[in-house]
């Protein structure tokens, strides 16, 4: 009689643990198609920004070139220095004359 219980409760644990890994493969390949879904509205979205941010860059030198070039010219700047670079410019640099028109600016 232990034995057969033994055998039946063998049999359930067993029954158990193949509906467990049934149900975690559903769950991983929701999961997965979940990700995957997510992945591809994210690469969509930044497509979609990336071609307005293209236009808005395009109109903006369209309007103005010399100017989109000195907007590009300061964002290149702010990109590539940081609070512990040093910049050596000469007082002929163009770059320096806006530092310097900006520091009559800011006196007070």
């Amino acid at each position: 009689m232990i034995s057969e219980r033994n055998r039946v409760a063998t049999k359930i644990r067993s029954e158990g643990e193949g509906k467990k890994a049934e149900i975690n493969g559903l769950l991983k390949k929701e999961r997965d198609r979940i990700s995957s879904e997510a992945y591809r509205k994210v690469q969509e979205i930044r497509g979609q920004a990336d071609a307005e941010a293209t236009n808005i860059y395009a109109e903006a030198y369209n309007k103005d070139p010399e100017f989109y070039s000195f907007m590009m010219t300061l964002e290149t700047y702010r990109k590539s220095m940081n609070k512990d670079t040093n910049l050596i410019v000469t007082t002929d640099n163009e770059f320096y004359s806006l530092l310097n028109g900006i520091g009559e600016f800011t006196k007070t």
